[in-house]
């Protein structure tokens, strides 16, 4: 199952590279653990996200309010949406958000 490292710029990715980090640095945990544990968590994030789930989400932005998608990259089979006054709508709930990033990738990639 291959994967990507789209979860580690996360709040709980970030904290887990920094503990991991310091326990290197400490003599605590070996610099090949610490990777195993950094892929054994992509996988994890990934397979979570795929069983628990469900919800689906539209994505407009706001042309009104002067809104617009301000920034978009694909590289390595990746995209990196950043757009500016958006309106996220799903079935219970609508909210307006005035700059979000978005990082998508192929999941038919991650069956591999």
């Amino acid at each position: 199952m291959a994967t990507f490292e789209l979860y580690r710029r996360s709040t709980i990715g970030m904290c887990l590279t920094e503990t991991l980090d310091e326990m290197v640095q400490n003599g605590t945990l070996s610099p090949e653990l610490a990777i195993q544990v950094l892929v054994q968590f992509d996988k994890s994030m990934t397979e979570a996200l795929e069983a628990q789930v469900k919800t689906k989400v539209t994505i407009k932005v706001l042309i009104i309010i002067d809104g617009h998608l301000h920034t978009y990259r694909f590289c390595d089979n990746v995209w990196t949406f950043i757009l500016q006054d958006a309106l996220f709508k799903s079935e219970e709930l609508t909210e307006n958000v005035s700059r979000v990033k978005i990082v998508a990738c192929d999941s038919k990639l991650l069956t591999q």
